[in-house]
């Protein structure tokens, strides 16, 4: 047992905390919120707690959860906690890493460095960093590292289907495919995508026979889903076996999630860096590994 280690969580993301903990041979304590009727929140510790304290809270929703982990991180700093580690299995305002128009702010700088400023080792997976060549470019603090749940979803389609054929539904997801169907000597191909706001897509497949094979929609984050949504509506139409969807973060905000099964998707194969019905995929060891205690 890591007797100066403990991982520290929330209600909202206890299963995977304690899981993360068991994983580390670390002890779990939890975090009280309490929210007052105007939506301000008081945070109460555990106490006495020891010198390495390891947040494990995925930041979806994240403006109210910004706001709890300032309060905390400054709190652990005030008792002297020698360091502390965020792992973040979903990392918040990735996706606006440039100004696309005049006087946008890029929030992906501006969290990043919020973040920094708060801890001193930042572990998540899969994060939105299309233009970036590292996270440490964003979050700049002792260190800071994405992981990659490819292979482990890799492994759990292995395990369901034998021999499906791996599809991106844009460009953008191509390097998520290619580390899904590789290893495990999966064909794969990627659509092409045009989006025209952000819930207005079009997309066209990829010139392959995809008639009587399993097809497995891969991507890194299911949001509004409408990427998945319009391209297993063209799916429909080339008499595949069956289509699923596998991915790291399963937003799915609103109803996207029904919209994606009314299509008539066999079943949907997410991790648990976000808490849904369709997680089946465990990240706790993959994140075990790369905290340094």
């Amino acid at each position: 047992m890591q007797k100066n280690t403990v991982v520290l969580g929330f209600s909202d993301y206890r299963l995977q905390a304690s899981k993360l903990a068991a994983a580390l041979q670390a002890n779990y304590a939890e975090v009280h919120v309490h929210y007052f009727p105007d939506q301000e929140c008081k945070l109460t510790l555990p106490t006495d707690l020891p010198g390495h304290v390891i947040v494990c809270r995925s930041l979806h929703a994240p403006n109210t959860k910004l706001v709890e982990l300032y309060l905390l991180a400054k709190a652990l700093r005030d008792q002297s906690c020698e360091k502390l580690t965020l792992v973040a299995p979903y990392l918040c305002y990735m996706r606006q890493d440039k100004a696309f128009n005049p006087g946008e702010v890029v929030s992906q700088r501006w969290i990043g460095a919020f973040i920094a400023d708060l801890f001193d080792e930042v572990i998540t997976v899969d994060a939105h960093l299309h233009r970036i060549d590292s996270i440490e470019h964003v979050i700049h603090t002792g260190r800071a590292t994405t992981l990659s749940a490819s292979h482990l979803i890799g492994r759990y389609v292995a395990s369901k289907l034998d021999a499906p054929m791996i599809m991106g539904p844009d460009e953008e997801s191509l390097q998520w495919v290619k580390q899904v169907a590789e290893p495990q000597g999966f064909d794969f191909c990627v659509a092409e995508k045009t989006r025209k706001t952000d819930s207005d897509v079009s997309i066209k497949l990829p010139a392959v026979n995809v008639q009587h094979r399993d097809i497995v929609l891969v991507d890194d984050v299911a949001s509004t889903g409408n990427t998945l949504i319009e391209a297993a509506k063209l799916l429909a139409t080339r008499a595949p076996n069956n289509v699923y969807c596998a991915l790291t973060h399963a937003l799915f905000v609103n109803d996207a999630y029904l919209q994606l099964m009314a299509l008539g998707i066999k079943a949907v194969w997410s991790t648990d860096s976000i808490s849904h019905i369709s997680n089946r995929i465990s990240l706790a060891k993959l994140l075990a590994k790369d905290v340094t205690l």
